[in-house]
């Protein structure tokens, strides 16, 4: 393995950055050179806590020659236009998610990654954790035979009982869809590969909410401007036809997170916004006293692994010049898909997804902790 680092900075250095520098710093390949923020003294207690040695101004982070790869943890409102500036300035670019808030900048941030021969990559890399790569592999393998159909649920209540903030979740670019998921369409994709069609509902169904948790903020409402309970129907390019209700309007719910459905099995897959397990399998049997078996599957992956594990596939990309895994076509692609969910509902129709994406590659089994495949 080369020993050269590639060089890290970031841009936001809010509440999520401290996770991507718990999970970049398992991963020798990467070193945060720098950090930077709107508010100045968010980014000097992020350097403090993670020895980061330079506190900059986005500029002057963008400006710095030997930042390799900028993480832009900004706001999703910001999320392309700071893509664009780093690319701009010739440096790669990994984004949390969304990918953009509208279709044209995500197009646009595309474009210009591909005329300038960067790469561009967007969160979440969740699936490339020890649950979804070990479910993936059981797909894969035939464990469940040729899957055929797929059902996904994020059923919750919305932010405004936990985080301190909660504005942004219901503003433009947030809601359950645009906030969860990515997550369940990026595992799906990695799954089942990309999807073609898309029906569906979507509704705001109160028009306020009232921030419940304990601070100087408590009672406050917040007027919603998106959807916050959407339900639909995909069709996969494989064929297979996948079930999706992504609310925040639910108190409370027994439903799966995902399972996959196929003509020898089902597949109960783990939270899609976690790294490990459980996963479970129930097999086809012809004795109908064995019908209501599951097994409990072990993790054949690393579960060990957190938020910056895309920006060290990503590193790994540039050093071994091979295809990183969290790309920006995949990226967009989910992007293209959750405005499909809205439009459907807009248009009363089926919409007929323009964009498409390869399925990632599987991880190879029994990487160390701390490498990926070259």
């Amino acid at each position: 393995m080369s020993n050269a680092k590639v060089k890290v900075g970031l841009i936001g250095c809010g509440n999520i950055s401290r996770q991507y520098c718990t999970g970049m710093g398992l991963f020798d390949i990467l070193e945060i050179v720098a950090c930077a923020d709107i508010e100045i003294d968010r980014a000097e207690a992020l350097a403090a806590e993670f020895n980061i040695p330079r506190v900059y101004s986005p500029e002057q982070l963008l400006a710095d020659p030997e930042i390799q790869i900028v993480v832009n943890l900004t706001i999703p409102a910001a999320h392309a236009a700071v893509n664009m500036a780093a690319l701009q300035a010739g440096k790669h670019a990994y984004c949390e998610k969304p990918f953009a808030v509208h279709r044209p900048e995500g197009q646009k941030v595309l474009a210009l990654a591909e005329e300038k021969g960067l790469l561009v990559g967007c969160a979440p890399e969740t699936f490339m954790g020890g649950g979804l790569q070990t479910c993936r592999k059981l797909i894969d393998d035939g464990w469940i035979g040729q899957p055929i159909a797929a059902s996904a649920f994020m059923m919750g209540h919305g932010p405004e009982g936990w985080h301190p903030n909660p504005d942004f979740f219901y503003q433009v670019g947030g809601g359950p869809m645009f906030d969860m998921g990515p997550y369940y369409l990026t595992a799906l994709v990695h799954l089942l590969g990309p999807i073609k069609k898309v029906a569906g509902f979507a509704r705001s169904s109160f028009p306020e909410r009232i921030i419940t948790n304990a601070n100087d903020r408590y009672g406050e409402r917040i007027p919603v401007e998106v959807p916050t309970h959407v339900s639909g129907s995909v069709e996969f390019a494989s064929g297979a036809i996948g079930s999706l209700i992504i609310s925040f309007d639910v108190w409370g719910s027994h439903l799966p997170r995902i399972e996959i459905y196929g003509s020898e099995g089902t597949l109960a897959v783990p939270d899609p916004n976690t790294f490990g397990g459980p996963i479970f399998i129930k097999k086809a049997s012809p004795d109908v006293r064995n019908r209501n078996d599951w097994e409990e599957i072990p993790l054949t992956y690393n579960a060990n692994v957190k938020r910056g594990i895309g920006v060290a596939d990503m590193a790994y990309a540039l050093t071994y010049n091979r295809p990183h895994r969290v790309s920006g076509t995949m990226a967009y692609h989910v992007l293209d898909l959750m405005h499909a969910f809205y439009d459907a509902s807009e248009q009363e129709t089926t919409i007929t997804v323009s964009s498409t994406c390869d399925r990632p590659a599987l991880f190879p089994v029994g990487l160390l902790p701390g490498t990926l495949d070259q």
